[in-house]
């Protein structure tokens, strides 16, 4: 009989799962619909993707599909994908400079080369962490090309990711202090196992022991890897140590994260051989708060009287004021000789903004005999989709030694208790962020972009001076402030705060203006001037003044609708544009949206309107025509305000009734319309051609850089042909015809009818 089989019987009471083999494991299928790619300027150009890791997930592989669309501008790109577990990836594709004070993990990136056809690529991870993972893709940097939509030549690229698990549905629990058997067989099956921490424990140890390998001698080496914890592609979140040619193997975990369950993953590196072993886990229980019992006596000091119980501007409810206004709080029976624990409200204020307020208000009093917690709730879906903001100030007049210190530590799923001028912010499995104050740096500020959801642990503790024994007890008044806000700084002067959404997930994101760009655009490395932007602003707005002349013309040629129309374009074409501008030389009169659409509806009418006065057809059929068209229009506008046919189906239609009335006209007189060559060579082809060139600079030239002259241009082109394009008035009516033209809609005195009157 071998060992294993040895072990097997003098262990059954140990005995929970004799070989890796014995495990359940089932497959699972997620998809996601391909998105098409955009190129990179802001994070709304990414393409992201939220998939849930099942619990006791031991393998995930993500199926990455990159597929090329038309276009006749297809070459080869770089695709870029970002993964990461817990919160939305914090990217940096155009290396600008983050906000000061900004702390965040990078991501794991993939570059995926596409040049005909499909990429199909695999990326595995094996004991995933459970819970929310990020898929995140976009095209290289925008080379700031606008492009018309309908008139778009560039290639397109869809992205689709996929997720196959695989999971195990008797994963077997490793429980404290109790030995479990397992045997591997191969580095294919290993030996998975789960051991879930309790809150408040400080040290967890596993140990491997017994190790015996089927056909090998008793005093061979424990072929054997150990590995804590579940992957997060961070360096720091798994730990494994090589159990070859040890008698007993251990890991010692320090801080392990609490409330939650740790993967115990034992592998071999023999192939074809089965190897026994015995492990046990010990968890250690350090500090934990004094218990007050069921109901405790929570509400025994400091009375509320009607204010704040938050320290800020939340009140508490009036209700029964013989009975509230005796609330009061008692905060020393959550403390410890070891730990002082702050309660801690979450405030909800709006999407992806929360508040976290102490009870008592937020200055803290530190000491140095043991550290302070604060607990912060960021469990919630969506509070991974903003910025954690922490804000310190030290009260100088409170400290009781200037030369101490005080260490701030910011830790998710478990706190770091124990602080000193050693300590690195580092838990057994995650990295944390550390901050010093003192009477030199009184105050410090930390801003985290989509932090991981879990429960976050603010340790405060005083440090005593170097020259000090350990022994002193040094106290000082800390004022902190928590919350979680969608942007950093509200992007600052030069920036827009933006709520996105990829499906049901809901996060926030910056986009710059006027060459500013970063995170929360704070990088002015190509920033816009003040000169600059006032030049942008007086081009594209003082360029409108154009269209006096058509109006002139217009109504000098008694076309007074046509005069009409251009007076309402170049009126919301000015401000709009005053409106639209990117820096801080903006003026908005009315509400951008509605400056916008009265714009692009004044553009296309004019057009609309100058085509149809040029067919010359009888004035109740024109006027019909205008009113009918401009109604089309403005409900084609209302549909997709940047749609193709909202200016090419407006332009065909008249182009046809253009060119039937002059057909028509050409036919019933037998010779070309317009009869003068004049006609054609002073007015017909130069306003053409002013119109198709501005046509093409406005759908193929215009970029960011030099969007402010070259629509400018487009502007100046379309009033002039304007000008060249308007037939000459009737013959019948002189310049300036107002009379005639008020006769011809029986406003003036019959005369005919006076002749015939009886007196």
């Amino acid at each position: 009989m071998d060992g294993f089989a040895i072990l097997c019987l003098l262990l059954p009471m140990l005995i929970k799962n004799c070989s890796g083999d014995d495990l359940t494991y089932i497959s699972g299928y997620f998809s996601k619909t391909p998105q098409k790619l955009s190129k990179y300027s802001w994070y709304g150009n990414v393409r992201l993707y939220h998939f849930i890791v099942p619990e006791d997930t031991v393998l995930a592989r993500w199926l990455l599909t990159v597929t090329k669309g038309s276009g006749s501008n297809c070459g080869t790109h770089n695709i870029t994908i970002h993964l990461r577990s817990g919160a939305p990836p914090v990217i940096n594709p155009i290396q600008t400079e983050f906000p000061n004070n900004t702390a965040f993990l990078p991501a794991q990136n993939l570059s995926l080369l596409i040049d005909s056809g499909q990429n199909i690529t695999l990326f595995n991870v094996s004991n995933p962490a459970p819970g929310d993972w990020f898929v995140a893709a976009h095209l290289p940097k925008d080379d700031g090309k606008i492009e018309q939509k309908g008139f778009s030549s560039s290639c397109s690229y869809f992205f689709q990711p996929q997720m196959f698990v695989r999971r195990v549905v008797d994963m077997p629990i490793l429980e404290s202090k109790s030995q479990l058997h397992q045997t591997v067989s191969s580095p294919d099956n290993p030996a998975v196992l789960k051991l879930f921490v309790p809150e408040y424990t400080s040290e967890l140890t596993v140990h491997i022991s017994r190790c015996v390998t089927e056909g090998a001698d008793m005093s061979a080496e424990c072929p054997l890897m150990l590995t804590l914890g579940s992957a997060t592609l961070e360096h720091s979140s798994v730990k494994t140590v090589n159990c070859t040619g040890r008698v007993t193997c251990a890991i010692p975990l320090h801080t392990p994260p609490w409330e939650t369950w740790v993967r115990v993953t034992v592998e071999s590196t023999y192939v074809n051989l089965t190897t026994a072993f015995t492990i046990l886990a010990n968890i250690t229980v350090g500090c934990k708060p004094k218990s007050v019992g069921l109901t405790g006596d929570f509400f025994t000091r400091a009375s509320v009287n009607g204010s704040s119980m938050l320290g800020g501007n939340s009140s508490v409810p009036t209700g029964d004021a013989g009975t509230l206004g005796n609330i009061s709080l008692s905060l020393d029976t959550l403390d410890n000789a070891c730990v002082h624990t702050q309660p801690v409200f979450k405030e909800e204020l709006d999407v992806v903004s929360v508040r976290f307020a102490v009870i008592n208000g937020a200055n803290v009093t530190v000491s140095s005999m043991a550290p302070t917690l604060l607990l912060l709730n960021l469990n919630s879906f969506t509070d991974s989709g903003g910025t954690l903001n922490l804000d310190l100030k030290l009260n100088q007049t409170n400290l009781t030694n200037g030369n101490a210190s005080v260490f701030a530590c910011l830790t998710a799923r478990t706190p770091v208790l124990a602080l000193n001028r050693t300590q690195t912010c580092a838990t057994g499995l995650s990295q944390g962020y550390d901050l010093t104050l003192n009477l030199t740096l009184p105050q410090a500020i930390l801003r985290i972009p989509f932090p991981e959801a879990a429960m976050w642990y603010l340790t405060l503790q005083t440090v005593c001076p170097a020259n000090t024994s350990d022994l002193c007890n040094v106290t000082a008044t800390v004022t902190t402030s928590v919350y979680l806000s969608a942007c950093i700084d509200d992007c600052g002067t030069y920036g827009e705060c933006r709520l996105l959404r990829s499906y049901s997930y809901l996060y926030a994101a910056c986009v710059c203006k006027a060459g500013w760009r970063g995170w929360s655009c704070t990088d002015n490395g190509t920033a816009q001037t003040y000169a600059r932007q006032m030049a942008a602003a007086l081009l594209l707005t003082l360029s409108n003044l154009l269209f006096i002349p058509p109006i002139v013309v217009a109504v000098y040629r008694c076309y007074i609708v046509e005069a009409s129309v251009y007076l309402f374009t170049m009126f919301f074409s000015t401000f709009y544009h005053a409106c639209d501008q990117p820096g801080i030389t903006v003026l908005c009169i009315m509400d951008y949206d509605t400056l916008q659409y009265c714009d692009f509806l004044g553009s296309v009418s004019s057009i609309w309107v100058t085509i149809l006065c040029m067919s010359r057809v009888k004035e109740t059929f024109k006027y019909m025509l205008f009113m009918l068209g401009t109604l089309i229009i403005a409900m084609s506008m209302q549909l997709d305000r940047r749609g193709l046919w909202n200016m090419l189906g407006p332009i065909l239609c008249a182009v046809l009734a253009l060119v039937a009335a002059w057909v028509y006209r050409g036919v019933k007189r037998r010779q070309c319309y317009p009869t003068t060559w004049k006609r054609w060579v002073f007015y017909l082809i130069p306003g053409l051609a002013t119109a198709i060139v501005g046509l093409c600079v406005y759908v193929f030239t215009e970029t960011d850089d030099n969007y402010y002259y070259t629509h400018s241009i487009w502007h100046i082109m379309v009033a002039s042909s304007v000008v060249f394009l308007l037939p000459p008035r009737d013959r019948h009516q002189e310049p300036w015809g107002w009379s005639q033209k008020l006769c011809g809609y029986q406003i003036c005195k019959n005369e005919k009818e006076e002749l015939y009157t009886v007196t």
